[in-house]
């Protein structure tokens, strides 16, 4: 265990405001801050920093904590890791900590380093022919394959696996790896077998995962056989060849939408190219292409599936600062394609007439219909203007409304009447769902007791025992009031239960009460309950008469012969002595 008082003076020079900030956009709200969630896509910022409790809560996907949880959950580590993270940034030496964690991940990207090697090795072997063939083949030169540590993996069951274990890894650090992989029967065989391989690095040039590709299309299995997620892996927060592009000067970032694409795109001189790991783009990725990019180009390929994912991306961008185009292909499916066909300078002149996503979504809408037609120009200025209402500035406003006008011959102050309404309506529908989400965040909202343990009634006892814990955590004086007379056993939610007993007990050992005292020994979900609670609570005062309602309210609910089951005698006489003393 990492020493209570490391924690405290670790949490006191990290403050959460600051320390989200490094990853959030903050605006500040009176006594908070808001801001879009890191945790789930959203247009509605509902993410909400409350400096005074030194916690967070998502009001939109329920995340919520301390500073050490969001660091755990934004860099998806454990609680070790995130202690020290913050230590380095807080400048404060790392604690002495036996770390089984943080070793099996040094451990990872060592077989992860030492694969992408016997990869490597194996492309050059005589076995790894045909895998030369199929990368020179993609038009890649060997200065690219280098550059890249493109490999191949042995069409073999064995072969990778006993290569690493001769280095001395175990077999259970390469199935954490991802590199190994145990079947039904309980033998492990090699995760990657026969395919051309792209190792994936993270900013600090880790090999962090591989993507696998077939090389024969009648092989079995997928096209791409990808490393599952893994403690120095998480797909939804990697952007491939990041690592390479940070090192441009340029601020303008072509995100496509694979890897081979990105490395065709650097190899032609577009230092700035990024893909994506598998997922459709994700708000964490977001928020690493805009520490290092002022301007996105999305380069999808021009299928059906590709302009699918353009519009899902152009949803996601449209909430971050983040300037963004959008690449239309012609005479290619794809960025590669078209590379090969055309070369480097006619793909930069697309890249420099690409359409911004404005412009993109309204050509995308207009070619849904025939507007000689009254109902297609009808049809076309409902979806425009469903475009031109979600981000737009008054400025853009004007001028697209006067080219709508042009191009339906409708007049311009008709048109700007409708978009003006269609602006209010989304403004109401969002309020409404910002009040919906803060209702179903009520008393009730989110307490589940089955009903064997009172039903209706036992709602209210939890509510009670959630203020309680709220109380202690806002004003640790109260639980002097509390302690004599509520055992955390007795909570109905057992989470909350064991919240309670870690308060009463850093209590009578003189140390200090916050979330951050506690957190260490919960669940993430209690973690998350707690910092609902305290935000539901943050302009509440809570008094001394309060604390004794909830009190009561709980003592009340069971008969006294259960209250006292749990009880030794001085405690049961002391608890007779309290309720006399009420009843007096």
């Amino acid at each position: 265990m990492i020493p209570r008082e490391y924690i405290t003076e670790l949490v006191q020079r990290s403050d959460i405001v600051d320390v989200v900030e490094s990853y959030v956009q903050l605006r500040r709200r009176g006594r908070t801050h808001t801001g879009l969630c890191p945790f789930h896509n959203e247009k509605t910022p509902s993410f909400v920093v409350y400096p005074e409790t030194q916690s967070f809560y998502c009001f939109g996907c329920g995340a919520g904590g301390d500073v050490i949880t969001f660091i755990k959950r934004i860099n998806n580590v454990d609680y070790v890791e995130a202690v020290k993270f913050l230590a380095g940034r807080a400048g404060m030496p790392l604690p002495e900590e036996d770390d089984q964690t943080g070793r099996l991940r040094t451990r990872i990207l060592g077989a992860n380093k030492d694969a992408a090697r016997f990869f490597f090795t194996s492309l050059n072997s005589d076995a790894g022919r045909f895998a030369r063939a199929y990368w020179r083949g993609r038009g890649l030169t060997d200065s690219t394959i280098r550059r890249f540590g493109l490999g191949y993996a042995p069409d073999s069951f064995h072969e990778t696996g006993d290569h690493l274990k001769r280095l001395g890894y175990t077999e259970e650090e390469l199935i954490a790896a991802g590199l190994l992989k145990r079947s039904e029967k309980g033998s492990t065989f090699d995760f990657f077998r026969g395919r051309v391989m792209i190792p994936i690095f993270d900013l600090r040039g880790n090999v962090i995962a591989f993507s696998g590709r077939k090389l024969d299309p009648e092989q079995p299995g997928g096209k791409y056989v990808n490393s599952p997620e893994t403690l120095a892996y998480k797909k939804s927060r990697t952007l491939f060849a990041l690592n390479y592009a940070k090192k441009s000067a340029e601020r303008r970032y072509l995100l496509c939408e694979g890897n081979l694409d990105a490395i065709s795109m650097h190899q032609a001189g577009f230092p700035t190219a990024v893909a994506g790991c598998g997922t459709a783009l994700t708000a964490e990725q977001v928020k690493l292409l805009s520490e290092y990019a002022d301007e996105v180009v999305l380069c999808y390929d021009s299928d059906e599936a590709g302009q699918k994912a353009t519009k899902r991306a152009i949803e996601l961008l449209s909430a971050s600062p983040l300037r963004v185009s959008v690449l239309k292909i012609p005479d290619a499916k794809d960025p590669d394609e078209f590379i090969k066909k055309f070369g480097a300078d006619r793909f930069r002149t697309l890249l420099d007439g690409s359409d911004n996503a404005i412009e993109y979504e309204l050509a995308q809408a207009r070619a849904r219909y025939d507007i000689a037609a009254p109902d297609g120009r009808l049809g076309y200025l409902r979806d425009a203007i469903g475009v031109l209402a979600g981000r737009v500035t008054p400025t853009e406003r004007d001028v697209y409304a006067g080219r709508l006008a042009e191009e339906t011959n409708v007049e311009k102050a008709a048109i700007l009447a409708q978009l003006d309404g269609a602006i209010r309506a989304r403004s109401r529908r969002a309020a409404k769902q910002r009040e919906q989400a803060l209702l179903s965040e009520g008393a009730g909202g989110r307490i589940r007791v089955p009903y064997s343990q009172g039903g209706q009634k036992a709602l209210g006892v939890a509510f009670a025992e959630q203020q309680l814990v709220a109380a202690i955590l806002k004003t640790p004086e109260f639980l002097s009031l509390v302690a004599p007379r509520l055992r955390g056993d007795a909570f109905l939610d057992a989470g909350l239960g064991r919240a309670y007993t870690l308060l009463c007990e850093k209590s009578a050992r003189g140390e200090y009460l916050d979330l951050s005292a506690i957190s260490e020994e919960l669940p993430d979900e209690t973690v998350s309950l707690i910092g609902r609670i305290l935000a539901q609570n943050y302009d509440v005062g809570i008094s001394e008469r309060d604390v004794e309602m909830y009190l009561d309210r709980i003592e009340n609910s069971r008969p006294v012969s259960s209250t006292a089951a749990g009880r030794s005698a001085e405690e049961l006489a002391e608890y007779l002595q309290t309720l006399k003393q009420k009843k007096a």
